[in-house]
């Protein structure tokens, strides 16, 4: 059996713009990966009835701190107690998101790549 010839189109060598274009894709990457690296660290606190419970979360979406005030430990409300704190993680997550985001499309320059790339968070 002979081979056939492959008769694809002749390659093209890279143009300048090309090249230039990679270069500052590869960059912007840099950056977001930076950017994802300082999320970790950046914080947002949040509040929920009227300060009786605040909450500290990062831009990767983790907890640090919870604090609630003495007088909501009432043993006969616990069920307030339960619908604030759900309503203060809920907050403090679409918060952190919320600074994730804009820290992100300040690099891409609002080119929606965080949706190309899978988002953070789930967003």
């Amino acid at each position: 059996m002979a081979k056939r010839s492959y008769r694809g189109k002749p390659k093209k060598e890279r143009s300048a713009s090309s090249s230039n274009m990679m270069s500052q894709f590869q960059e912007m990457q840099k950056q977001m990966a930076a950017q994802q690296e300082a999320l970790a660290t950046e914080t947002v606190s949040v509040t929920a009835g009227g300060g009786a419970i605040t909450i500290v979360i990062t831009g990767h979406q983790r907890i640090q701190s919870i604090e609630i005030q003495p007088e909501l430990l009432d043993p006969e409300d616990i069920e307030m107690l339960q619908d604030m704190l759900v309503a203060a993680v809920n907050a403090s997550i679409e918060q952190s998101q919320a600074m994730a985001a804009e820290k992100m499309e300040g690099l891409t320059g609002g080119l929606g790549l965080n949706d190309l790339l899978g988002g953070l968070g789930g967003m």
